[in-house]
């Protein structure tokens, strides 16, 4: 009876401690999901703040982007209508006193006595050269003149000027067929880069000789190229410059690829690449 009720006992202990191990295992259990979903929720919280900041900067980037786009464009008017007003004025107020001046001259001819014929036959051509010059300045100025002469004669005009005035000799050449501009804009700010390009090396380089190319033989693309032959320079000590700063920011406004190099006593090279294909898409679509 006694072996019995040991028995009993064992078996009951047994249980009780199979029972306590089935709830410790349901415990750990439940500890491990609470732990898997808590770590979960964390995970998916770690991710949507990643994103949601993300999105964020993308944002604060593209507006500031926007801002930046929207500053350089205002700018370029402002100094397109600048230029404007200033080939104007050339055009209406010294141009006119340079005619004035010319007619009077020429009314005076017949009174001036014989021996200084010669030098004031020298002043008239200087005032009609002067007045030549004046009318073909204000014309490179007017960005209403550019637009209708176009991009590829607006360079020609400019390189003919440059040739009269023998300031340098200028040459323009191009390679393959070619492409009229969708976005009368970008032609502008293309010219104006090849015109800083060009008032830099009349006034600072020395150079004997300047050269202009616009190749049209690339797909989708024309790259600009202007080259000069005089004293170069350090990049370096003019990379804050405001005229290398302007030709950067104009090229930037065209989505185009700008690049200036430059060594001293080897001249200086002009290159962009004008994205032409895709900047013609984009006006369409704005149509």
């Amino acid at each position: 009876m006694y072996l019995l009720k040991f028995r009993f006992c064992v078996f009951i202990s047994a249980l009780q401690e199979q029972t306590i191990n089935k709830e410790e295992i349901a415990l750990i259990g439940y500890m491990t999901l609470v732990v898997i979903l808590l770590a979960t929720m964390v995970i998916v919280f770690f991710i949507a703040f990643q994103k949601r900041k993300n999105k964020l900067l993308l944002e604060k980037i593209k507006q500031r982007k926007e801002f930046e786009e929207t500053v350089a464009k205002t700018s370029e008017e402002i100094q397109e209508q600048t230029l404007k007003y200033l080939g104007q004025e050339l055009h209406d107020n010294i141009g006119q006193l340079l005619s004035l001046a010319s007619m009077q001259m020429g009314m005076l001819g017949v009174k001036i006595a014989e021996d200084i014929k010669e030098p004031f036959a020298e002043t008239q051509k200087t005032i009609k050269e002067s007045l030549d010059e004046v009318r073909a300045l204000s014309k490179s100025l007017n960005t209403d003149v550019i637009q209708n002469r176009g991009f590829e004669k607006s360079i020609n005009a400019e390189i003919a000027r440059l040739n009269k005035l023998s300031l340098i000799t200028a040459d323009f050449n191009i390679i393959g067929d070619v492409k009229p501009f969708k976005n009368d804009k970008d032609g502008i700010i293309l010219f104006r880069i090849l015109q800083e390009f060009i008032s830099n090396t009349v006034k600072h380089s020395k150079a004997k000789s300047l050269n202009i190319l616009l190749d049209y033989s690339r797909d989708n693309l024309l790259i600009i190229k202007a080259t000069d032959d005089g004293n170069g320079f350090v990049l370096d000590d003019v990379k804050e410059s405001s005229g290398l700063l302007n030709m950067k920011n104009r090229a930037e406004l065209t989505e185009s690829t700008f690049s200036l190099t430059s060594h001293p006593n080897q001249g200086t090279m002009l290159e962009i690449h004008y994205p032409i294909t895709k900047r013609g898409l984009k006006t369409h679509e704005i149509l």
